[in-house]
């Protein structure tokens, strides 16, 4: 291997080898930086010594100081229930019937349940709550159970249709394509969208009185006793369009929302509730 050349402008040597004609020179790094490179080594072999940082099989290293986010964050919660202890106790004593809308604890009980939506219930609802196909919008004043601030508490606290709560609310429509024919079902799904100014006289408001009316009512404005839904007004839950009405008839609809009273506590519930209660759609 040739020597490096000396470069004449400089008196650096080369570092032996060319790029059409460009050389690279030899250059040290400043000492500067070496310096502050070495320190750095110091300074991460030190803090692997201090802190939880070598991944091991059950876990990794404490670290001298024992620090860890996690009880960082255990100790900021704990801190906060302390603080708020006063209110969660009220919170949880409170006559929902009767929580003043204009008091603190009021307040307290929105802001808490806002965030226990945006962390439970915004997968299915939406972050803004307008929900989506099959999943209700809870800003309008359209409630398969009711919607005062006592019967939002009872359906979070106990959910829909599911099997872990016996006191679940429960309703289910029979599928009318094992009842009826093809063409009725699609008289049906022609007739529905007329509800408000509804021919009964017709073969779809004569098939609506036959099969619909014992849990829709005479007028198909529902009835909440049994979770069926108003049919009168513009509102869908899985689409108001022919097609997805010829499906819901045909297939019926079977929507499931947990039980949350299994898996929150007391304040979270009430605290929820009283955030849905105030979006605006709450009776």
């Amino acid at each position: 291997m040739d020597e490096p050349r000396v470069d004449e402008l400089t008196g650096r040597e080369t570092m032996g080898h060319e790029f059409d004609g460009i050389e690279e020179l030899n250059t040290p790094m400043p000492r500067w930086w070496l310096w502050t490179f070495y320190l750095t080594i110091i300074w991460g072999v030190g803090y692997t010594i201090a802190f939880p940082a070598w991944p091991m099989i059950s876990g990794a290293t404490k670290g001298l100081l024992g620090y860890s986010t996690r009880g960082e964050v255990t100790a900021d919660i704990a801190a906060h229930e302390t603080a708020n202890a006063e209110l969660v106790a009220d919170l949880n004593a409170v006559d929902l019937a009767g929580f003043d809308p204009q008091s603190d604890l009021h307040r307290y009980a929105v802001a808490r349940g806002s965030s226990v939506f945006r962390a439970q219930c915004s997968q299915c609802h939406g972050s803004g709550a307008a929900g989506a196909v099959g999943y209700p919008n809870l800003l309008d004043n359209d409630w398969l159970w009711g919607g005062t601030l006592a019967e939002i508490d009872y359906s979070v606290r106990h959910g829909i249709r599911n099997e872990t709560d016996f006191d679940a609310r429960f309703s289910q429509m029979p599928a009318f394509g094992d009842i009826l024919e093809e063409s009725e079902i699609a008289t049906l799904a022609s007739f529905l969208p007329t509800l408000a100014d509804a021919d009964w006289d017709s073969a779809g408001g004569v098939l609506f009185t036959d099969n619909c009316t014992s849990c829709h009512g005479d007028t198909g404005q529902g009835d909440r006793s049994l979770g069926a839904p108003n049919l009168a007004d513009a509102i869908w839950l899985y689409g108001g369009d022919v097609d997805s009405l010829t499906t819901s008839i045909a297939e019926a609809r079977f929507g499931v929302m947990p039980a949350w009273g299994q898996r929150l506590s007391e304040e979270d519930i009430r605290a929820v509730a009283t955030y849905v209660h105030s979006l605006g759609g709450g009776e």
